[in-house]
């Protein structure tokens, strides 16, 4: 992990379908939000169940594409622990994907989150209080914070900290969830980037 860069890496179960979207999507948003200064992130994916080589399915793909996001050059990998050790932030797709990367990694538990449930707590934190110089200062200071609104922001139900599994579905299970994670991607990038919501 090296100080000049902020790496994220987005978890799901085989890598081809909910951390791929999310991977792309995010480095998107983090292009448009900070122009050069999103090189200074470095997003990936990964899944526990990997299918190694593999392209991400070609519904994920076609939603990639209604959002204006190329994905066609993706290979899928399986989890190993270097990945999650190299991380500043670890997000699963479920509690079942943030649990098995924290098995892994057990130091990682403090940046370790579900998309939605990192999403959720950086509600709770007063941009105020964020470093305002550096971006990859502020990201880590943004995650240290959501760490510490655990417990302290719950949610309604807690599979609402989940995002369901679209493999196998129709077109428009990919699209609702392509869509939850653009929406859900939204909050916590505008606070990456210190970009004023509203």
């Amino acid at each position: 992990m090296t100080d000049s860069t902020f790496r994220v890496l987005h978890v799901c179960t085989g890598n081809i379908c909910r951390s791929p979207m999310a991977e792309h999507l995010m480095r998107a948003g983090l292009a448009s939000r900070l122009g050069e200064q999103a090189d200074r992130f470095l997003v990936e994916s990964a899944g526990t169940w990997g299918h190694t080589g593999s392209p991400m399915e070609p519904y994920a793909h076609s939603i990639l594409d209604r959002h204006g996001v190329d994905g066609r050059d993706f290979r899928a990998r399986e989890l190993i622990a270097e990945h999650i050790a190299g991380a500043d932030l670890v997000l699963g797709a479920t509690r079942e994907h943030r649990a098995a990367a924290v098995v892994l990694q057990p130091r990682a538990a403090s940046r370790t989150f579900t998309l939605r449930e990192f999403a959720r707590l950086v509600t709770a934190v007063d941009p105020a209080a964020l470093p305002t110089g550096d971006v990859v200062e502020r990201a880590r200071a943004l995650v240290s914070a959501a760490a510490a609104k655990r417990g302290l922001v719950p949610p309604d139900r807690p599979r609402d900290d989940d995002l369901d599994d679209p493999y196998n579905a129709p077109e428009s299970s990919f699209a609702v969830c392509g869509n939850l994670v653009a929406r859900t991607l939204a909050g916590p990038l505008d606070l990456f980037a210190g970009v004023r919501a509203g």
